[in-house]
């Protein structure tokens, strides 16, 4: 049974109505077309007459005989009887060649509110995207968060215990791998679902794209995934186990594509003192957790690498955009910034030592802005303290408590 993913439908409602092609990206299965169907029911629920809304997915087999744009357009003008506003769906539509004609031509000469899917964010950067400049408005849709997991559990009858933040780090929040207990069976299905992205959203038709050597740097990439990234370390890891050498321009090149097929965001510094974004992109966060390790055998949930990329992730849901920060001394884990007010958060394992406490709360030592201060960890005690908040790492994900920002 499905969930009602609310965070993401409210993101999209306030553009119900305008002449915007609302356009719903992001990695492949990840549930972009469980949105669209929740957005076309809620508007059978507010009364929207049945007629009015047209619904294809591109991956159906009943649109099998959809195969050019001017299929498309002639699928959707028959189906449009009357002169009252129309609402239009359309799932995975980069499965039509220059479907761009066909969403500009209905938004420019019929009443209509448009919604697209698609799997790249190569969607609407073609030769064609002129046609839809300042047109479209688009909306990324990740795997499952925590607080989804436990709300998919729950209407599936599931038990859910806070202690499987453990199966989350490591096995992600992809919504079909909750249908698979053992873990061999799900490695496998988020290995064959990494291959098919791979195929469908990266290498597409091209007969010259290196799959193998891609899989190996990408796979090494998302296992490293919240480290400062560093080129030469991706090229002397390849020609240590692979005994070929790249090229630092074919590194970046498949980075790009990662970014493309919405595997990975890229972050940039924050440089505290100077208040401003720093240019370069210096780590990178995979989408989702079960990336990470598809081709390793163990985790080390000590590893806070792996607890940072969870949190990235959440703060991107909840709409902040997310820094690491740079200070004269050192760096912050993040800074999470919202309508002009933000937040400094240091991420870590369990605050088990002395030492572990004095390093993690005294990172904030060098930065006098007095926008609140947070470190996360996995502890259930409250170890607040000298000002600066300590948060349950669970509690944040399962929305018990929340950060403040000024």
């Amino acid at each position: 049974m499905f969930i009602n993913r609310e965070d993401y439908v409210d993101m999209v409602r306030p553009f119900y109505e305008t002449d915007l092609i609302k356009v719903i990206t992001g990695i492949r299965r990840s549930g972009k077309s469980v949105i669209l169907q929740a957005i076309r029911d809620e508007f059978l629920h507010n009364g929207i007459n049945g007629n009015q809304i047209i619904y294809i997915n591109l991956e159906d087999f009943e649109y099998e005989f959809i195969k050019t744009a001017a299929d498309l357009h002639k699928e959707i003008k028959n189906r449009i009887t009357s002169d009252q506003k129309y609402y239009i769906f359309i799932d995975e539509v980069q499965n039509v060649k220059d479907f761009e004609k066909v969403l500009a031509s209905l938004r420019a000469t019929l009443k209509t509110s448009i919604f697209v899917t698609g799997s790249n964010s190569t969607l609407l950067s073609g030769e064609l995207a002129s046609l839809l400049v300042g047109r479209t408005v688009e909306f990324e849709i990740m795997p499952f968060s925590f607080s989804e997991v436990k709300e998919y559990f729950r209407v599936n009858n599931r038990e859910f215990t806070e202690d499987m933040i453990f199966d989350y780090i490591k096995w992600g929040g992809f919504p079909l791998r909750f249908d698979f207990h053992r873990e061999q069976d799900i490695r496998r299905y988020l290995l064959s679902l990494y291959e098919g992205i791979i195929k469908k959203d990266i290498a597409g038709k091209s007969s010259k794209f290196d799959k193998k050597t891609f899989m190996a740097i990408s796979l090494y990439i998302l296992a490293n995934a919240g480290k400062e990234f560093s080129s030469e370390n991706v090229i002397n890891y390849y020609k240590t186990h692979h005994k070929k050498s790249i090229t630092r321009q074919t590194v970046y090149n498949y980075l790009e594509k990662m970014q493309k097929a919405f595997l990975v965001h890229g972050v940039k510094k924050y440089n505290i003192v100077g208040k401003e974004a720093l240019k370069a992109n210096e780590k990178y966060y995979a989408v989702d957790m079960g990336l990470r390790i598809i081709n390793t055998n163990s985790i080390n949930f000590e590893d806070t690498f792996f607890l940072e990329n969870v949190i990235y992730n959440e703060l991107i849901l909840r709409g902040y955009t997310v820094y690491t920060g740079k200070t004269y001394k050192g760096e912050i884990d993040f800074v999470a910034i919202k309508d002009g007010k933000k937040c400094f958060i240091q991420v870590c394992y369990l605050l088990a030592s002395a030492e572990t406490i004095a390093r993690e709360f005294g990172a904030f030592k060098p930065i006098s802005d007095a926008s609140p201060k947070y470190v996360m960890s996995l502890d259930k005690i409250d170890m607040s303290r000298d000002g600066i908040g300590h948060i349950n790492i669970v509690d944040f994900l399962l929305r018990k408590v929340d950060i403040a920002l000024t």
